[in-house]
């Protein structure tokens, strides 16, 4: 006799979530459990397609549904029931900030690379360059083509590798052609990128930030639902600082701050293969002690990163000693995507009765 859709969940309820610490039922991640011809039809409520953690509960759930004889459809459906905006920006699952406190730190690079980190691993991404006066991101993620206009008007983004990117330097003339712009016609071209771009259907929508904490940035966090920030910095001091600051207009403003990037970490002698903090040492971690944020990685020193001339992410790089700190930093973030995705999931649904499950999938 084949096990029966109860059977099925109280085994699901051994299944921990590795970040949160309890099982997928109680966390309300389960929505709906079908068995139908041996075939365990089930819609979770995940919202990181491609975040190690979450590709791993799903593999433990292919296990049960394999040692109880089934073959297993998942799906993946989150929506307004769980806490998540529906109107603005509704093909976009995800909206990431990337920011620093002060200029320099490699914040584009980051940017860039953890687009193109997301891209690689199979999701479908865009990167908005909101860096309105310093629109880099064209220079890392070279695109294929101009950008289109829909017959509404609104921009089509080229692409660059698979990663859809949307900068202010398509409209300068020449790549040395300032922006010399004032605030309204900074928040003018920002509202026309927040608003007037046909981005398609997205699982991570990656924005480039201005550095500090100027009106671009709380128009941004004002007018998107922004799933969650990375701020980058290096282990001065100086930096240090404005990084903190960072965090604070973010907690101010309700953002979840995923946690900090830290940049130039160190640098290792190519002859000797010493290491050495050349810019201090354990500088982040002052800032996730005091602030309780994680520290998602550590990126060495390199002329390969951020180097000026160099086109391409270097996360698809197979040649350079810089991919593997990068690809890790790339998959740290998606993780606390995923966990802060299903925390607030958690919070929308910790009230309904634990043995509820919906009677239909939704797509």
């Amino acid at each position: 006799m084949s096990i029966t859709e109860h059977e099925l969940k109280i085994k699901l309820e051994g299944i921990e979530d590795p970040d949160i610490g309890e099982d997928i039922i109680s966390l309300g991640l389960v929505n709906d459990v079908r068995i139908e011809d041996e075939t365990a039809r089930i819609s979770l409520a995940f919202n990181a397609p491609y975040a190690p953690s979450e590709m791993e509960l799903g593999n433990q759930i292919r296990e049960i549904c394999d040692e109880a004889g089934l073959e297993v459809d998942l799906r993946a459906h989150v929506g307004e029931e769980h806490g998540f905006d529906d109107e603005v920006l509704p093909r976009v699952r995800n909206v990431i900030a990337v920011a620093s406190g002060k200029g320099g730190v490699g914040k584009t690079t980051v940017a860039a690379n953890l687009a193109a980190g997301l891209e690689k691993r199979g999701a479908m991404v865009g990167i908005l360059d909101a860096d309105i006066h310093g629109p880099n991101i064209p220079k890392i993620l070279p695109v294929e083509s101009e950008p289109g206009v829909t017959p509404s008007e609104d921009i089509v983004p080229p692409r660059s590798d698979g990663v859809r990117v949307i900068s202010m330097g398509f409209m300068t003339e020449e790549d040395d052609d300032p922006a010399i712009l004032r605030g309204p016609m900074v928040n003018k071209f920002m509202m026309k990128f927040l608003e007037g771009v046909e981005w398609g259907r997205l699982d991570y929508l990656i924005v480039d930030l201005p550095p500090g904490t100027g009106d671009a940035t709380l128009n941004l966090l004002q007018s998107m639902p922004v799933t969650g920030s990375v701020v980058v910095t290096t282990p001065q001091e100086m930096a240090l600082e404005d990084t903190r600051k960072g965090i604070q207009m973010f907690n101010k403003h309700d953002t979840p701050v995923l946690g900090v990037v830290e940049n130039m970490s160190s640098f290792v002698c190519p002859s000797c293969g010493d290491q050495h903090g050349l810019f201090g040492t354990d500088g982040a971690n002052s800032i996730v002690e005091k602030y309780d944020v994680p520290l998602m990685g550590q990126i060495p020193i390199h002329p390969d990163f951020g180097a000026e001339g160099s086109e391409g992410a270097l996360v698809k790089d197979d040649e350079s000693p810089v991919q593997e700190s990068v690809e890790e930093v790339v998959g740290e973030i998606a993780d606390r995507i995923g966990e802060t995705n299903r925390r607030t999931v958690n919070e929308h649904t910790s009230d309904e009765p634990d043995d509820r499950l919906p009677t239909e999938v939704e797509d």
